[in-house]
């Protein structure tokens, strides 16, 4: 069994069937957020977050987005807030300023007052948008590594996954994955140049930028041993400079942080500060978040557990079939993860920040068997509601 086109629609233009596909995608978790909302709300259900009115904007705006309202309306704060014994809380500074940033321009724009819910309503409708381009970046970045059939599928299971409704709330998601995707697609059709525009703002977007200029590198030293003098001297230069510029704006925020606040390792302080509530509080040391929280909850097991999953992984990448996907996908997919594990606590959110890898969705192996990407298609529509109730009514997405 294959997702393919019927014969009367083979001459429609591949954007126009990933902008459908998106677009039945939308309708299904609308659908799941709408009926839920509409469920929760007559039957009383306790919310996860506090909503001051009991709209579906801000149900949408719930968590995160009440952060980048707050940056929308009134900036970062120039004092960071702390608790008794000085330690820094939670606050603004942890979210980047593009999406914010775009949504007040749009409002702007249309002549909108961002006050009450307009950031979220406004939001959501760009984040659905930046989705779409999303989707149509991750369609020719498997098009144009493994094929036509793995990039429908990846669109597929892409839009229609457990977590997908976060492509339209008004989360930086969605807006960074179109950057993302965008830059990786640059970096396959070797226009390193490209690369720096998307990833310089990319990286004011969300973190998790510099996985980018680790895989331009990691494609640089595959390209000079397999090609020599063939990786021209030009080429060279272009990923040098895109690598620096991009790794320069990935570092840069920190230091903003620190300048403007006037308190060294204040973004540091305010990443940490999210950490309390499930390992306590905690010196920084890249590579241990992930053995810290599962020898927290699960001692010695949990701590083999993760060193098992990472070799699991690690594997996994040696495998031909991954290679298969080409130095540029593969480099950067475990780029990211690498990120994740040196600098993320693993937690609720985990699933949405492995998004950025979703052009592994389109892997030869899942392709090559009709059960299998059919089954991952119908657990993430089964999934999607599942996640919608664990992360707005029990935990937080």
């Amino acid at each position: 069994m294959r997702l393919r086109l019927s014969p009367r629609l083979q001459g429609v233009p591949p954007v126009v069937v990933v902008l459908v596909l998106y677009a039945l995608s939308r309708l299904v978790s609308s659908a799941w957020l709408g009926g839920l909302f509409s469920l929760a709300t007559s039957q009383g259900w306790a919310f996860a977050s506090h909503r001051a009115d009991p709209g579906f904007a801000s149900f949408s705006g719930s968590w995160d987005a009440s952060f980048y309202r707050t940056i929308a309306q009134q900036g970062y704060p120039t004092e960071l807030p702390v608790d008794a014994d000085g330690h820094v809380l939670p606050n603004p500074w942890a979210f980047l300023p593009v999406f914010p940033g775009l949504v007040r321009g749009v409002a702007a724009v249309l002549g909108v007052e961002l006050a009450g819910n307009a950031f979220f309503a406004i939001g959501l409708v760009v984040a659905a948008i930046a989705g779409g381009g999303a989707a149509v970046l991750l369609h020719r970045v498997v098009l144009e590594t493994v094929g036509a059939q793995s990039a429908l599928w990846a669109v597929a299971l892409f839009c229609f996954g457990p977590l997908s409704f976060v492509l339209q709330v008004a989360y930086a998601e969605s807006l960074m994955l179109m950057l993302t995707f965008g830059a990786l697609l640059a970096m396959v059709r070797r226009r390193y140049l490209l690369m720096v525009p998307l990833g310089v703002v990319a990286a004011f977007t969300r973190p998790g930028v510099l996985a980018l200029a680790l895989a331009l590198a990691v494609t640089a030293i595959v390209r000079l041993h397999r090609e020599g003098a063939g990786f021209r001297r030009r080429e060279r230069v272009s990923v040098v400079v895109a690598g620096l510029l991009i790794s320069a704006a990935g570092l840069a925020w920190p230091v903003i942080a620190d300048h403007v606040t006037g308190r060294s390792g204040a973004y540091l302080e305010t990443e940490l500060s999210w950490w309390v509530g499930f390992v306590g509080r905690q010196r920084f040391a890249p590579l241990t978040p992930w053995f810290v929280m599962a020898g927290t909850f699960l001692g010695v097991a949990g701590i083999v557990l993760v060193g098992a999953l990472l070799g699991a992984v690690t594997w996994a990448f040696t495998r031909r079939s991954t290679q298969a996907m080409g130095v540029e996908v593969v480099s950067y997919a475990a780029s990211y993860l690498l990120y994740l594990v040196a600098v993320f606590l693993p937690q609720q959110s985990l699933p949405r920040l492995l998004l950025p890898v979703a052009p592994l969705l389109g892997h030869p192996a899942v392709v090559a068997v009709p059960r299998l990407r059919w089954v991952l298609l119908g657990a993430g529509l089964v999934l999607q509601p599942v996640a919608v109730v664990l992360l707005w009514f029990v935990g937080y997405p």
